[in-house]
């Protein structure tokens, strides 16, 4: 069955901070009939309790109240969906507008130091707005059902093309291309108002959840209409099948002597730091001591909209202790090439105490040019009353230097990383093994 068709919008984006070049609204009356209005009667988003709050959640939020309404205080005893629609990837496009050149406040949130938009913040809310696309690819427009949960499942990949200036308005048009049965593959694209080649691409993977049972539920189907929307949908039917083979066993396949051969050769330099280290490679540097970690109390102002801690939150935090250690370890500022993957593998629940602990896996210096630096951030959350520690995350991420940073600094050098332990040498093969599968599918992708 089809659904109604509903027409693409765009959503403006505004500070969330009071200018000091404004002055404040004045309050309200006293005497203010409370039931005037409905629009008047219902408490603003931005006033919601326990919800994770930026420019970009609050545009959306009030994009469509009524369904994140619902959301907030769902019908847990309503029925299940059991009509399910064909939606195009055109009713589930968004656009997201950040006004930069006019809207001095909303710059001031996104600059960074380089006078660029924060990486950390922007993949932040690039969760944020795939979260709300996986909403209105779901909704059935019926309020008795009781609403599905929906959840990142994992970040295939973000990549900057190029810089991203804070002096220029920033578009974000995203939209579901794939839909399995209970999952959906959400790619989003960054451009900016001065030039139409995309600065930054996004997919991200979100699973829809039985709110009551918690079991796998079945999602809108979806019919790709253009010619682009057919290539999309079948170049992430292939990732997906890819993602089901790993899952199946690909992962714990017997060494063949080739890899073997690979892991005594990762090993054999890292036992040279270990048994004589007088004698080891001043140009290397043994992968435990590229360690940055830090850890938090996760807040309920943190959780989503279903009482776990947003997930863009999680990535943003990772993000700046990858660039951190990036950063320690090269001497010189880092820049942001890529997300690589992300796994969510389970919630992060209000109160948990969460350790992240970084490391740079491995890097590849044959290009002078653009040395790469591939970082590694494990979320574990950490209950030290029943002595306890599990995984929660795993983030991979790859910088290379800015150039005016290694401009300043001659006889630039990035170190080698090598592993001391077997542990240590397979994260680093798997790492390796999915930074070449990604580019041949890179270079197919071209051809």
């Amino acid at each position: 069955m089809d659904s109604n068709s509903s027409p693409s919008n765009t959503i403006p984006v505004v500070s969330t901070l009071a200018s000091p070049l404004k002055s404040p609204p004045p309050p309200p009356a006293l005497n203010a009939d409370a039931d005037s209005s409905s629009s008047s009667a219902r408490k603003p988003i931005t006033l919601w309790p326990g919800m994770y709050h930026s420019p970009v959640t609050d545009a959306l939020w009030e994009a469509r109240s009524s369904i994140f309404e619902e959301l907030y205080d769902p019908e847990k005893d309503g029925p299940p969906q059991t009509e399910f629609f064909t939606k195009t990837p055109a009713q589930s496009r968004t656009t997201i507008l950040y006004r930069f050149s006019s809207d001095y406040t909303l710059r001031e949130q996104y600059r960074d130091p380089w006078n660029e938009v924060r990486i950390g913040k922007l993949v932040e809310e690039l969760d944020a707005l795939a979260g709300f696309i996986s909403v209105k690819h779901c909704s059935d427009d019926d309020s008795t059902t009781r609403p599905l949960l929906l959840v990142t499942a994992s970040v295939d990949r973000i990549v900057l093309k190029k810089p991203i200036s804070v002096e220029v308005d920033l578009k974000i048009v995203g939209s579901v291309i794939w839909v399995g049965r209970s999952s959906m593959d959400i790619q989003m694209e960054v451009t900016q108002s001065n030039e139409d080649a995309v600065a930054l691409t996004a997919n991200f993977i979100f699973v829809a959840r039985d709110s009551k049972t918690g079991k796998a539920s079945q999602v809108n189907r979806l019919s790709p209409e253009t010619e682009l929307e057919k290539f999309l949908f079948e170049k992430a039917e292939a990732r997906n099948n890819l993602r089901k083979t790993k899952k199946g066993g690909g992962d714990r396949r017997e060494l063949e002597n080739g890899e073997v051969n690979r892991l005594k050769t990762l090993l054999a330099e890292g036992r040279i730091f270990s048994d004589m280290p007088a004698l080891a490679d001043r140009d290397s540097i043994l992968l435990r001591d590229t360690r940055l970690e830090n850890a938090l109390i996760c807040h309920p102002q943190q959780r989503n909209m279903h009482g776990r801690i947003f997930g863009g939150f999680l990535m943003h935090r990772a993000f700046e202790l990858a660039f951190s250690t990036a950063y320690a370890f090269a001497g010189l500022v880092p820049c942001f090439l890529e997300v690589d993957h992300v796994d969510f593998l389970r919630p992060v629940d209000v109160g948990d105490f969460l350790r992240m602990k970084s490391c740079v896996l491995y890097t590849e210096v044959e290009n002078p040019e653009q040395p790469l630096i591939y970082v590694e951030v494990v979320a574990h959350v950490t209950r030290p009353e029943m002595r306890s520690s599990e995984v929660s995350n795993t983030f991979y991420f790859t910088f290379t230097v800015r150039p005016e940073a290694k401009a300043m600094k001659d006889g630039l050098r990035i170190r080698n990383v090598v592993p001391a332990t077997e542990e240590e040498a397979r994260r680093v093969l798997a790492r390796m093994d999915a930074e070449v599968l990604q580019r041949l599918d890179d270079q197919e992708s071209v051809s």
